[in-house]
């Protein structure tokens, strides 16, 4: 089995390999320390020290900071409790117009077959840097997308053979969203 160094998955991950090496390194099975080389380097590419447990997207990984597990940007920015959406803390612009959609989606197609009646687009950007970290397409009034809610300690314990250690926490595989919108609800209520 073929090993690779970090400065192969570095170049991997800013899209600099050769066709040959990207070939050569998807048609053979994965070293088995792909995934720790593969975060030695992204930890390498930032500034902050808190360890890396998982990439979470492009940009956003999923961190150890003491004993709590937060939603962390390249920038140091950070979303919160990983088991809670990160876009609920994102900055949100929301193309909900014919003439919104039509900024992106270019032609006369915009408005037919419903256009902004039946989508919208929501972009979600890093409140510390500014960085567009993801687009979703959804209904109009359709709730944020929860795309990834991993469960780190059964990824660390049964396939990487590293546990993870629990901290206080009970019961880490848990979506937690719910928590963030029932308090938004408890405080419009006691604002009216």
């Amino acid at each position: 089995m073929p090993t690779y160094s970090e400065d192969e998955i570095r170049d991997l991950i800013e899209g600099k390999l050769s066709w040959e090496m990207l070939k050569r390194m998807m048609s053979s099975p994965k070293d088995s320390d792909r995934f720790e080389t593969y975060v030695a380097v992204l930890q390498k590419r930032v500034s902050w020290q808190d360890r890396i447990l998982l990439p979470l997207a492009e940009h956003l990984y999923i961190v150890q900071k003491g004993e709590s597990r937060v939603v962390k940007c390249d920038c140091g920015h950070e979303f919160g409790d990983y088991r809670q959406n990160w876009k609920l803390e994102a900055l949100i612009n929301v193309r909900d117009t014919d003439a919104k959609l039509g900024e992106v989606y270019i032609g006369p197609r915009v408005g037919e077959n419903g256009g902004s009646r039946r989508t919208e687009l929501r972009e979600y950007y890093c409140p510390g840097c500014g960085l567009q970290l993801e687009v979703e397409a959804v209904p109009p009034g359709y709730h944020a997308l929860f795309d990834f809610l991993p469960d780190l300690d059964a990824f660390y314990a049964r396939w990487l053979e590293k546990p993870l250690p629990s901290g206080t926490e009970k019961e880490w595989f848990v979506d937690k969203t719910y928590e963030v919108t029932s308090e938004w609800a408890n405080e419009l209520k006691s604002s009216k």
